[in-house]
């Protein structure tokens, strides 16, 4: 059974005096005042619910109802009959609270992460530099190579393409690019072995 649609500003009479349904279905009309209402009535049976439930702290619970009764505002119109106006409510608050608990779960799941990566973090960094300073190595060593074998080595080494294309491409015998890229390779090996040093 849905309730008469009666704007409450035009009611001279006491809004306590209306039914659960009547004030949502005021509220429905974007009547402030029967939200208002509403929230007086059942706010107390939110925060009990939400007191149970396991949050945070007191903000989270005061989150939760207060979330709770801005979905009253936009859902108003959907209320069917189908339950008292306080279950409904409580339906609402409930999936509010689910939705709000896994995202809490979520949040503490990727700050945890986060701290983990924080507290590896002197490694990694340790790690980059490593690295970069591996990288500018290869980079000069390269640099010094003569021309044919830095070609040969970019080629087969780091764009790893098949030796026997990249002799065809660079019109030279498969011997003659082997010969380059093991000397090339053999020049790469020692100048970053001396970088170690």
């Amino acid at each position: 059974m849905t309730a008469k649609l009666v704007p409450l500003r035009r009611i001279s009479g006491d809004i306590a005096e209306l039914s659960d349904e009547a004030l949502l279905a005021a509220c429905g009309t974007g009547d402030a005042p029967a939200l208002g209402a509403l929230f007086d009535r059942f706010h107390v049976a939110v925060y009990r619910f939400a007191a149970r439930l396991p949050m945070t702290d007191d903000l989270a619970r005061d989150d939760l109802v207060q979330a709770t009764f801005l979905e009253v505002r936009r859902a108003a119109q959907s209320f069917r009959g189908t339950s008292s106006v306080k279950t409904w409510i409580l339906g609402i608050a409930a999936n509010i609270a689910r939705h709000t608990l896994r995202a809490e779960r979520r949040r503490r799941a990727h700050q945890a992460r986060f701290l983990e990566r924080v507290a590896a973090a002197p490694e990694l960094l340790d790690a980059q530099v490593e690295r970069r300073k591996l990288m500018a190595r290869i980079a000069e060593a390269l640099c010094g190579l003569p021309r044919d074998q830095q070609i040969a080595f970019i080629l087969c080494d780091l764009e790893q393409l098949p030796g026997v294309e990249v002799a065809r491409v660079l019109d030279i015998p498969e011997g003659t690019l082997w010969r380059r890229l093991h000397t090339a390779r053999k020049a790469m090996r020692e100048a970053i072995e001396r970088g170690r040093r």
